[in-house]
């Protein structure tokens, strides 16, 4: 993902490559779609003064004729039917419509309802403002540009093109790894205070500050080049192919191999901490409340992860194979494989709402609100409660917390002492477990040492609802 441009690997490749007319068949091969590969032949039509043979294989105004030089029989190989075009079009339209509306309406169900404002779910408002941008701002753009092998958008757009995409998908899966670390510390570490909103805020502020930095190279090499009949985006690197590939793999590494591991490893123990095993003996209702919601948050946030992981598999491994295989750049069905495996990377910003709406009941009924104007969508009051904030929120944490240390008082009568038969005695009874109101009192060793686990002063069930 050093460029999300197709576009932008043919250009360090041309650098590099002679002004020999017969490269030029190779060169015709070289690009990723088709402006990569007509832009680079004629580049190097250009260098060799054979305008000629461009003029009557692109239909672009002919120079003057060269008749000393043989004409190059060359011909486009990434030109494409126009039922195939229309195909990719609407597959294209559907992942930016859903993406761009569903992720909206995410951010408007979190920061509308009071209940909904969470540690987790501001991560989830980064997460989907980032994914909305990268749908609206980059993928329609890079498609019509893969299509028609013409830059339309003018040379800021060409910087904002080649940058944005690295620092949304930073920004997204890093939203993530945030809530894949916090997730870890509310479950295994309860005690522990939770993230504050102003600490929430400075770490979303901290990763598109990061963001910003890791694709700053590609705003500053972003260059256009108008050529005859042409007009190109590309990311030119100073010292060429090397140092384009090896950037690239710093970009895998870094928004793709450590945030996955990081999350693998702290889902892996949460994950063997809420289904390892069940507290042995009755348990109150709010351990099994709570254990329940966490697991629904712990799972739907897994499935995020390897939705994610999945979609932009291909597309790393497409990127690898052509720079280290160029030849791969001469197969017939090249182009295909790419806006494949783009198209697949794209979709990953629709995905989320629609785990979000399955998965989570409050999301769910927050998308029927937002729908209640078709016909087929019904908002019963059980969904115009779910996001409604709850009256007595404080007394929702464990009893562990809530419950004071009482001592109960008895009268105990002895009828058998005749002189104290109308006399009482107050007796102490044994304190009550302060950590057992409501559970069962069996094996109360085991359950007292995961009540901790289960609850903390600073968490709630509308956290993991």
């Amino acid at each position: 993902m050093g460029s999300l441009p197709a576009a932008a690997n043919w250009t360090d490749r041309a650098s590099t490559a002679g002004a020999d007319p017969g490269n030029l068949s190779a060169a015709l091969a070289a690009g990723a779609a088709p402006g990569a590969a007509e832009a680079e032949w004629l580049h190097l039509l250009v260098q060799a003064g054979n305008l000629t043979a461009s003029s009557s294989a692109l239909g672009l105004p002919a120079a003057s004729p060269a008749p000393s030089q043989p004409r190059a029989n060359l011909t486009n190989q990434f030109v494409q039917p126009s039922w195939r075009i229309a195909l990719w079009s609407l597959a294209y339209g559907v992942v930016v419509a859903v993406a761009v509306f569903g992720n909206l309406i995410v951010i408007w169900i979190i920061l509308a309802h009071k209940r909904m404002r969470t540690v987790t779910n501001y991560f989830l408002v980064n997460l989907a403002f980032s994914d909305a941008s990268m749908a609206a701002f980059n993928t329609l753009v890079n498609f019509i540009y893969a299509l028609h092998s013409e830059w339309y958008f003018g040379a800021n757009y060409c910087r904002f093109q080649n940058f944005f995409p690295i620092t949304a998908v930073f920004a997204s899966i890093y939203s993530m790894t945030a809530i894949a670390v916090d997730r870890y510390m509310a479950i295994i570490d309860p005690l522990k205070p939770r993230l504050s909103a102003t600490a929430t805020k400075i770490v979303i502020g901290s990763i598109w500050i990061l963001a910003f930095l890791l694709a700053f190279p590609q705003c500053l090499y972003s260059k256009i080049k108008v050529m005859p009949g042409r007009t190109l985006c590309y990311v030119q690197w100073p010292e060429g192919p090397k140092q384009h590939f090896t950037y690239h793999i710093i970009v895998i590494v870094l928004v793709y191999c450590f945030p996955l591991l990081v999350m693998g490893v702290t889902y892996t123990i949460v994950g063997i901490t809420l289904w390892g095993g069940e507290i042995p003996g009755d348990t109150c209702d709010k351990y099994h409340e709570q254990l329940k919601a966490k697991r629904k948050v712990v799972k739907m946030m897994i499935i995020v992860v390897v939705t994610f992981a999945i979609c932009w598999l291909p597309y790393h491994i497409y990127f690898i194979l052509t720079a280290i295989y160029q030849q791969l750049n001469r197969w017939k069905y090249i182009q295909q494989v790419y806006l494949a495996s783009f198209w697949l990377a794209m979709s990953s910003t629709m995905y989320n709402p629609i785990i979000y709406c399955c998965l989570n009941k409050r999301f769910r009924a927050g998308f029927k609100r937002a729908f209640r104007w078709c016909p087929f969508i019904e908002v019963s009051s059980y969904d115009e409660l779910e996001l409604k904030t709850t009256r007595f929120h404080p007394t929702r944490q464990s009893s562990l917390y809530t419950v004071t240390r009482m001592e109960s008082v008895t009268v105990v009568f002895e009828p058998s002492d005749p002189d104290n038969s109308k006399a009482s005695r107050k007796k102490r009874a044994t304190p009550r477990d302060p950590s057992f109101s409501g559970c069962s009192r069996r094996n109360s060793k085991s359950a007292s040492t995961t009540s901790s686990f289960i609850s903390s002063p600073y968490t709630s069930v509308d956290e993991y609802s």
